[in-house]
């Protein structure tokens, strides 16, 4: 009950924020964001927007055995007969870490062992990023799917490059190229994307999801890859 009353509370100060400090339009010419925490403070980040709807369209296939990279948040969300969850972790420092390995050697994963592998805006803070692919289908089972996205425009996250590194940008035809590159494998790719000028230029400005209509977010242009989304099955 107190967890719930916490997380219910954090939604009202959200949308109190939105409302008493809400975006002038007319007027963006500032050198400061109006949020340096991707919108998270005053709502849905933008590109978690994305990925949640991403997630929602792919549901069918997170099915059997299925994992995640540090927690299974996920999994839980949009899972339909998930026999088990399992969580990468590298160091054994995470509790609900269940599988400890490094993505970019598969000498330290296991193979073959599961059916769709969840890997959300995390390649692009994996300098070795070709070998992170490799490593994901070194996990999954013949016929498993990856449910993919990466961050095409944004800001720096000051979190990751202070710890490990944000070091990529993608564009739908390098993700292309990657997963071909990086595998060894006979793939099914199909990379989409998610943005336009008005959802690129709101997210980099820290606006939440929740101050733009889903029509605005959900317009599409080519030339304003936000976040950039792959479903690759692994034929054998």
């Amino acid at each position: 009950m107190h967890r719930l009353s916490k997380k219910v509370l954090k939604k009202v100060l959200k949308r109190i924020k939105r409302k008493y400090n809400s975006v002038q339009w007319y007027n963006l010419r500032s050198t400061k964001p109006i949020s340096k925490m991707f919108g998270m403070d005053r709502g849905t980040p933008i590109d978690r927007y994305y990925i949640d709807h991403f997630l929602s369209t792919n549901q069918k296939l997170i099915k059997g055995v299925v994992c995640e990279i540090a927690e299974d948040t996920y999994t839980k969300k949009f899972g339909v007969n998930v026999t088990k969850k399992e969580v990468l972790c590298y160091t054994m420092d995470n509790s609900k870490g269940t599988i400890i390995g490094d993505l970019t050697n598969i000498a330290t994963l296991p193979e073959n062992v599961l059916d769709c592998f969840i890997c959300t805006q995390t390649l692009n803070f994996i300098y070795d990023f070709e070998a992170a692919i490799a490593g994901i289908f070194h996990l999954l089972k013949p016929g498993g799917s990856a449910l993919v996205t990466v961050a095409g425009i944004s800001q720096i996250s000051r979190y990751d490059m202070d710890r490990w590194g944000d070091y990529w940008r993608f564009t739908k035809l390098s993700l292309k190229k990657a997963f071909i590159n990086a595998t060894q494998f006979d793939i099914d790719v199909k990379i989409d994307h998610y943005g336009n000028v008005l959802a690129s230029v709101a997210f980099l400005e820290g606006i939440a999801a929740e101050e733009l209509t889903h029509a605005e977010l959900m317009a599409n242009d080519e030339d304003y890859q936000l976040l950039i989304t792959a479903v690759v099955k692994k034929i054998k």
